[in-house]
């Protein structure tokens, strides 16, 4: 008799436990928390440092950064004088739960009103892994085509928000973007999308009205 032995539901309910716990942390704390997910060179950073300038004077942001290794992006982030905490995985593909506890007796908590987690760049293993964020943030670019909706459906399916970033070089790439709507649509009906782009600014007044909106509402769940 064979027998087979399934590790991915109690490794993944292991994890949920622990995101649970991060939720909990935050709402006591009164952060709203939103995990940023994308493949590499999307412009996650970018993303981040373009949204903090645009945040009013009283909302402060803090980040924590997930790498394979270095922390360059965590010193450009420092650099604007947001507090950020390194994550290096080491290898391992995506943050997980446990890995972002860790992380927070490092955060000034209290002192935020909003956290942004920048996963790992990748487009399979992340969404797999709750880490106790009140919103996942998908963000998606030009360069990288309009098929990703239809290669990388869990990706997709698992997003509060999409964010089509580098939206200057659409024409450049002969981007579709009715072809990348309806994949979109078709793996995470009524999901909201923001063409944008980091580098001239356009398209991030809708953007900065969601994430207020966002921001508010989870302020009145609490």
């Amino acid at each position: 008799m064979t027998t087979t032995i399934t590790v991915a539901q109690p490794i993944l309910s292991a994890n949920d436990a622990v995101a649970a716990a991060n939720r909990a942390a935050f709402d006591a704390a009164g952060v709203t928390v939103f995990n940023l997910m994308a493949s590499p060179g999307a412009g996650k950073t970018s993303f981040i440092l373009a949204t903090a300038s645009r945040l009013p004077a009283a909302q402060r942001p803090g980040v924590i950064e997930g790498d394979l290794a270095s922390r360059i992006d965590a010193d450009r982030i420092a650099g604007q004088g947001i507090p950020v905490v390194q994550i290096n995985t080491g290898g391992g593909c995506h943050l997980d739960a446990p890995m972002i506890q860790t992380a927070l007796p490092a955060l000034p908590l209290p002192d935020l009103d909003l956290l942004f987690i920048e996963n790992v760049g990748n487009l399979v293993c992340p969404a797999n892994f709750a880490l106790g964020a009140h919103a996942n943030i998908v963000i998606a670019s030009a360069p990288e085509g309009h098929d990703k909706p239809y290669k990388y459906p869990g990706m997709f399916a698992s997003a509060t928000v999409v964010i089509l970033n580098k939206a200057d070089l659409l024409a450049v790439f002969d981007f579709e973007l009715d072809y990348f709507g309806r994949g979109l649509q078709m793996v995470n009906p009524g999901v909201p999308l923001f063409v944008l782009s980091c580098r001239s600014g356009a398209g991030f007044e809708p953007w900065m009205q969601w994430l207020a909106s966002a921001a508010a509402a989870n302020r009145e769940r609490k």
